[in-house]
């Protein structure tokens, strides 16, 4: 590789069509031939991404790539009037696409420039379950329309090897499986109340998961935004019989999110949307978490590790927040393999056709455990030439209004 350092002189975004989403892309060349590749997202309420990573591009251009970090702070330092939300998940998408290429480089995995692989395997959850077959089943595949076909799904699940599932808000209204996403502007009002019907639809679907899954598959359910802390505290008392894995609850005030812990039955995960190592200190001063959700996707895996070990430091697990394509779950399986104090890690297990054909490497799952690789880098990257052969489309995505 020579004496000189492995410099930048390209920084790209490209993106592509995946069903009821796009997949966005990273992509950094040096002056090596060495190739970074990072996925990052621009649905899951983030418009604007490639906007910031284009406009960082001339303080990228001529530097090291193993400089990631000096890289990292003179970003942060340009953009500090408006760190976090979309800038800071710009500045993450590079930082992993600079990790993939210093890996590379220096031939050993990015788990390597993370301290080393504690794990050859990684517990995984089955995540999004039943959600993607009710919402987007024509896109998935075996659609799920009532609680036979969620019962089924649990046996799916159970029969898989998977150790554990979460689902999100979908109710049974008398005999129909509808989603409930006030807090996403999707269905219902601003008052985020929790309401009887809603209350017995959750319990209802959950029930049916559990009946079909057994005793000895953890549920956790994801209620998101979509609640205030008065309601979750009923729905608690709702399903006291459901014994529950964890309960994920996304809320921005951390004594509502300890006052839920203090009172659950269950473990309480949250800190998903946080960005940046200040945004977790709160929760954690406040021992609002069991479980500290760590998106590396949108923090950048060796931020990532720093916001671990700070959790670490507060006797507090973590678990990576991960719903997009191979890519991501490659990067964030090596977080996972490297991070000691490690819950379980997300997956999405319902795909579309084209994840196969569009990544090198298709995660490889075993009994509920995602093996971990030892390929220099991520150890997957997007093909350009699928890419390009399917174009990104408007919707219908996260961002989409009510009517379409």
């Amino acid at each position: 590789m020579g004496a000189e350092p492995v410099r930048i002189v390209d920084v790209e975004t490209l993106h592509c069509h995946a069903g009821w989403r796009n997949y966005h892309f990273c992509k950094i060349t040096t002056d090596e031939g060495i190739v970074g590749w990072s996925e990052f997202d621009e649905g899951f309420g983030s418009p604007g991404v490639s906007t910031v990573i284009q406009a960082l591009t001339p303080r990228l251009v001529g530097r090291s790539v193993f400089d990631h970090e000096p890289i990292y702070i003179d970003l942060l330092y340009a953009t500090r009037p408006a760190a976090g939300s979309v800038v800071g998940q710009g500045i993450g998408a590079i930082e992993n696409a600079l990790l993939d290429a210093k890996a590379k480089a220096m031939q050993v995995p990015v788990a390597a420039l993370l301290g080393g692989r504690i794990r050859d395997r990684v517990p995984v959850y089955w995540s999004h379950c039943g959600t993607w077959r009710i919402a987007y089943g024509r896109y998935v595949g075996n659609t799920v329309t009532d609680l036979a076909g969620v019962k089924a799904l649990g046996e799916e699940v159970r029969d898989r090897g998977f150790s554990a599932l979460k689902t999100n808000l979908f109710l049974d209204i008398d005999g129909a499986l509808l989603p409930w996403a006030p807090g996403f502007g999707i269905t219902g009002g601003p008052e985020l109340n929790a309401d009887r019907p809603m209350l017995d639809g959750v319990h209802k679907v959950l029930s049916a998961f559990r009946e079909g899954a057994g005793d000895d598959v953890g549920l956790l359910l994801d209620l998101n935004f979509n609640m205030k802390t008065a309601g979750v505290l009923e729905l608690l008392r709702h399903l006291d019989d459901i014994d529950l894995f964890w309960l994920e609850y996304d809320n921005d005030s951390p004594e509502a999110l300890r006052l839920i812990r203090d009172r659950a039955d269950t473990q309480v995960a949250s800190l998903e949307t946080k960005i940046g190592l200040p945004a977790f200190v709160p929760y954690f001063n406040q021992q609002s978490v069991d479980v500290a959700i760590i998106d590396t996707v949108w923090n950048g895996t060796w931020q990532s590790m720093k916001i671990a070990a700070m959790a670490a430091a507060h006797e507090i697990q973590v678990a990576p927040h991960n719903f997009y394509g191979h890519l991501c779950t490659m990067m964030v399986a090596q977080f996972a393999a490297a991070v000691p104090h490690l819950r379980i890690m997300e997956t999405d297990i319902d795909r579309i056709a084209l994840d196969d054909e569009l990544f090198t490497v298709t995660p490889t799952i075993e009994n509920g455990e995602l093996v971990v690789t030892d390929t220099p880098g991520w150890g997957c990257e997007p093909i350009e030439e699928v890419i390009l052969a399917h174009p990104p489309k408007r919707g219908p995505g996260f961002l989409v209004s009510r009517g379409q």
